[in-house]
């Protein structure tokens, strides 16, 4: 049973059995081990790859570039109204079936069909293949054979995931298990002003989840965000969280702040004070048609908290304020020391242009925090590829870092075990 306040006695490190001691970051700098996080985790876990607003009628697309697990996946809407999920590449001579000029770049649409620019083959939003050029060409061809290869496809509160291991049955929501449960219907889908940024960072994927998964850093890395009084006293009194929690291999922090409006507006910028907003988000939230918090959001029930930051395995973090709004995080891997980090911010649709500027000052306020903690991971990925360290001490509000990659460790490890061993050949002495 998770303790929702400090344990009497130990630390939460101890308190789900995670080891105190010095931690290290080879599997962040080693391209061997990246290979083998490609095929152990990022092909057999759930992704989430979207939200189904991105879906909003029959014949609606999407595309997501997977390259940790070396593949494109289009999802769509199909003619029933069900959400499915394709590898997107053509089943005659292996193009990518969903692009428009570039390649590589993510596209999104609405169509009656996928239609391969190549040679012209045509398949239905079921993915049977519909229409074949000169078919009569072929050798005892069945279009039944041929259809789109589907991905396991499914939708937890509007979320949209996907899962390349055709062997793991495991269901979306025993996957994502107490924590996903705990914050079941909250009203997600009532967030739809959306805004995103997206950024190509020199570091491995883990370590910039390492730096959203503690406020450790907060007072110091963005002293400069705020007043010079309320920096000071932040630094003295630091971001220890109010509850933490370790699922599977899930995590998630409780935090305190984000009280809507602060006590003491001297401590803010003269713009937060006009518009009565800033990182934290609008202080007056919204009406979303809540009256309670599900059990699993504010955990600790305490009055001061302010945000709910949880680590969905492998790469989705999903954060919900005390305001009435959330944002998410994905970290795509591209190698072993870069990956694409993607932020999405959704809020309640404004209703005048007040609160569309109040939203505005949270996001652009975002996203110089955002570049902040970004700012440090190439320089953090150099030097602990120079070697001159090898382990690291973390301290108890490193306990979600520590989680994260003793998980990652652990599918390796579960993955090559799994494989059959290579069989020794002899042969005979000549």
């Amino acid at each position: 049973m998770p303790h929702f306040s400090k344990p009497a006695e130990g630390s939460w490190t101890e308190h789900y059995g995670i080891d105190t001691g010095t931690v290290s970051y080879e599997d962040s700098i080693s391209p061997e081990h990246y290979e083998l996080e490609r095929d152990a985790i990022f092909q057999r876990t759930w992704l989430n790859v979207g939200r189904v607003e991105q879906l909003p009628r029959k014949g609606s697309y999407f595309t997501k570039e997977l390259y940790a697990a070396r593949t494109s996946v289009v999802v769509v809407r199909d003619m029933d109204g069900g959400v499915r999920a394709f590898h997107n590449i053509c089943r005659h001579r292996g193009n990518k079936l969903v692009w428009n000029d570039y390649p590589r770049e993510e596209v999104s649409g609405t169509c009656r069909q996928f239609t391969c620019k190549y040679h012209g083959w045509r398949y239905a939003l079921d993915g049977e293949l519909t229409f074949v050029q000169q078919e009569s060409e072929f050798f005892d061809l069945d279009r039944a054979d041929f259809g789109l290869v589907p991905v396991r496809c499914e939708v937890w509160e509007g979320f949209v995931f996907v899962n390349l291991n055709d062997e793991e049955k495991t269901p979306l929501a025993e996957y994502l298990g107490g924590l996903g449960a705990g914050i079941a219907g909250y009203p997600f889908h009532r967030m739809t002003q959306v805004h995103k940024y997206r950024a190509e960072v020199g570091s491995n994927w883990k370590l910039f989840i390492d730096a959203f998964a503690e406020f450790y850093h907060a007072p110091v890395l963005h002293a400069k965000q705020s007043v010079a009084d309320e920096s000071r006293k932040l630094q003295g009194v630091g971001f220890e969280g109010l509850a933490y929690d370790v699922d599977g291999p899930h995590s998630m922090v409780s935090s305190w702040g984000g009280m809507s409006p602060p006590k003491d507006l001297s401590m803010v910028k003269p713009i937060e004070r006009t518009l009565r907003s800033g990182l934290f988000g609008p202080w007056d939230a919204p009406d979303i048609g809540i009256d309670e918090l599900p059990p699993g959001l504010n955990p600790a029930r305490h009055p001061a908290w302010g945000i709910d930051s949880f680590v969905f395995f492998p790469n989705f973090m999903l954060l919900v304020w005390k305001p009435n709004w959330y944002l998410t995080y994905h970290y795509w891997p591209t190698s072993y020391n870069t990956h694409i980090f993607e932020t999405s911010l959704y809020f309640a649709p404004p209703q005048n242009a007040y609160e569309r500027l109040q939203q505005e000052l949270a996001v652009v306020t975002f996203k110089e925090y955002g570049l902040q903690d970004g700012n440090t991971l190439e320089a953090t990925q150099m030097m602990l590829e120079s070697g001159a360290i090898g382990e690291f001490p973390l301290c108890d509000q490193e306990v979600m870092l520590r989680h994260l990659h003793k998980t990652c460790r652990g599918y390796v490890a579960d993955h090559q075990a799994a494989q059959p061993a290579t069989p020794v050949r002899i042969t005979a002495a000549s």
